[in-house]
This record gives C-alpha cells, sequence and structure tokens, in this order.
C-alpha cells in the first residue's frame, strides 16, 4: 500500500495562494488516479480534484478557474494549486490514492489550510 505525504498548507490571507504536495512512497505512475480531499470542521469530506495516470483532470464545479491538479511522475508528487483563496477553502486537505472504481485505496494524514479574511 502506497504512503502517502502531504505539504504546503498553513496560513493565509484572504485571496492569496498556496500549493500542496502529496509524496508517495512508491510509483505513481500505475495508480489509477490520484485525488484531494478536503474536510472542513462540522462537515463531510469532499472531492477537491483528480488526475489520472493518463493526466486527465477533474475539478469540482464549485473550484473550477481556482483549482489546478498536476502531477509529476518522475517524483513521485501530485500537486494541487490554490489561487484566489477565500476564508471557506480553510480545511484539512487529503491526498488520496484511487483505483479504476475511485475508490480511496490510501489517504494521507492531511495538511491544514487556513484562510483568513
Amino acid at each position: 500500500q502506497v504512503q502517502l505525504v502531504e505539504s504546503g498548507g498553513g496560513l493565509v490571507q484572504a485571496g492569496g495562494s498556496l500549493r500542496l504536495s502529496c509524496a508517495a512512497s512508491a510509483s505513481i505512475f500505475s495508480i489509477h488516479a490520484m485525488g484531494w480531499y478536503r474536510q472542513a470542521p462540522g462537515k463531510q469530506r469532499e472531492l477537491v480534484a483528480t488526475i489520472s495516470s493518463g493526466g486527465s483532470t477533474n475539478i469540482a464545479d464549485s473550484l473550477k478557474g481556482r483549482f489546478t491538479i498536476s502531477r509529476d511522475n518522475a517524483k513521485n508528487t501530485v500537486y494541487l494549486q490554490m489561487n484566489s483563496l477565500k476564508p471557506e477553502d480553510t480545511a484539512v486537505y487529503y491526498c488520496a490514492a484511487l483505483d479504476y472504481l475511485q475508490r480511496v485505496r490510501s489517504w494521507g494524514q492531511g495538511t491544514q489550510v487556513t484562510v483568513s479574511s
């Protein structure tokens, strides 16, 4: 089972940007897809974005235009670029490895993103 470690979270003012990284312990080339999820206090975990092994991306409708997902297979790393951040983006962001049925097979430990107004 691949181990995932997120980094890049922190405190940012509204309108700012952050780039999250997810480093995998093994090659991500053979993983069907990688994804980012987030969970705000008192809310359910929600899907933010996914990227397939072939590079196809899917961003949650409410985040399109502000968030992008990318991957570097050579570095076994997936990124989430977040721009024009809003206080409602405050959450713990989790990286995940997905199978061909979009089921999560591995979770990272999460990284906190806090956006101040």
